[in-house]
């Protein structure tokens, strides 16, 4: 006899199963028929807590692994979940009502972050919008630095802004033809006009390990990369508007 409980169904009627390739002891539920080890039991609401606080640091998943004792299989299976439920919006909040007049002065500003996923030669550009005046992240897109991807991020801004919004970029080619030229400022950095997306790039280099320049972290998958990118930008967005 065991007091082992079954991770899915919680029951203890359990038997011995053979052996796992690492040759740790496997248990079948009579139960439900599902097939574990001792160390599988189920995750707790405070470990899963921390598991999604410690996403949001430059750790890698074996690091968070070893943090909080979970394996590495459940880990992949949380995120996977965890990523699918981020809202499209990225949580933005809506211009402040003291805003509503001066629509026409809204100001964003547009950049590229180079990333990889699998292999350093597997470039994957990060496009991002950044509003000047709430610091809010309003859209992303994972993909080439072609305009294709351009006008992905394009579309994939509040109708608000792509309306009225006055842009600043650095001069690359991909937003010529995609942004309306009366409304985008082609801008150096000794300006200052992109600074603050510029400074949110570095926020993501320090806190995301995927986007680090050289890490054994990178991403595997693209699904992986772009749910990590979601997860940091929706949190980010947040904790923004709570401050302000």
């Amino acid at each position: 006899m065991n007091n082992l409980s079954c991770p899915r169904c919680g029951l203890s009627h359990t038997k011995k199963n053979g052996h796992t390739h690492s040759r740790k002891q496997n248990y079948r539920c009579k139960g439900c028929g599902r097939q574990f080890v001792q160390d599988s039991q189920r995750v707790g609401a405070d470990t899963r807590a921390l598991v999604k606080r410690l996403l949001l640091e430059r750790l890698s998943l074996r690091g968070v692994c070893r943090v909080t004792g979970v394996s590495l299989t459940w880990l992949l299976q949380f995120i996977a979940a965890l990523y699918e439920r981020l809202p499209d919006d990225l949580c933005v909040a809506p211009a402040a009502p003291d805003r509503h007049i001066g629509l026409l002065r809204l100001e964003a500003e547009v950049d590229e972050l180079w990333s990889f996923v699998g292999r350093r030669a597997d470039k994957q550009w990060l496009w991002l919008a950044f509003d000047k005046e709430s610091r809010q992240v309003l859209a992303f897109f994972v993909g080439d630095r072609s305009r294709e991807s351009a006008r992905e991020l394009w579309r994939r801004l509040p109708a608000a802004y792509r309306e009225r919004a006055t842009f600043y970029s650095d001069d690359w080619e991909a937003y010529k033809g995609v942004i309306p030229p009366e409304r985008h400022q082609v801008c150096g950095k000794e300006s200052g006009l992109t600074s603050g997306v510029e400074r949110f790039n570095c926020t993501l280099r320090q806190r995301v390990s995927r986007l680090v320049r050289k890490t054994l972290s990178f991403s595997k998958k693209l699904e992986n990369h772009i749910g990590a990118i979601k997860y940091f930008i929706c949190h980010y967005n947040r904790e923004v508007m709570r401050l302000l």
